[in-house]
């Protein structure tokens, strides 16, 4: 039986929104991720990156360079066959996470945040899988009443609504 090594990949605090995913069939996922985003989103800087696995390559798409080479970079350190990508401005997961789910190459979504973020990634000698992430430090309270108010009118704020 082969070892088994675990890299915790520390990623810190993103200046943009980060989903992080796997799925198969590479050379078609990676159009279907563009669709998807560009059309939940129309007009979103957004960059897309997935690692295929045959040939051992990152493929990248996107509207925006800068974005572009920070998914391609993402997905590169991770180095996980079949991981996706994709790090969007102006825009939160929340816009793009159905369509995304939606595509039948997709397996999971693993993270969907802005917060600082670790992948845990356990390697093999057939290759690396991601076994996890970390999203966002620990909770240590449970929220008052004023940060139940003040939750509430940022939902408000962002266009969606509670109760």
């Amino acid at each position: 039986m082969a070892g088994v090594k675990i890299e915790v990949l520390d990623f810190g605090t993103p200046d943009y929104e980060v989903i992080i995913g796997q799925g198969n069939f590479t050379i078609k996922t990676i159009e279907d991720l563009y669709d998807a985003v560009y059309s939940s989103i129309p007009g979103a800087k957004f960059g897309a990156a997935m690692n295929e696995a045959k040939p051992k390559v990152v493929r990248v798409t996107g509207t925006d360079e800068e974005l572009k080479k920070i998914a391609a970079d993402i997905a590169l350190k991770i180095g996980a066959g079949h991981v996706f990508v994709v790090v969007m401005r102006g825009a939160f997961p929340i816009h793009v996470l159905n369509a995304i789910k939606s595509i039948p190459t997709v397996a999971c979504v693993y993270l969907a945040t802005s917060n600082p973020f670790q992948v845990i990634v356990a390697e093999t000698d057939l290759g690396r899988s991601v076994i996890g992430v970390v999203d966002g430090t620990p909770a240590d309270h449970v929220e008052s009443e004023e940060e139940k108010k003040e939750r509430k009118e940022l939902v408000r704020k962002f266009g969606y609504f509670g109760d």
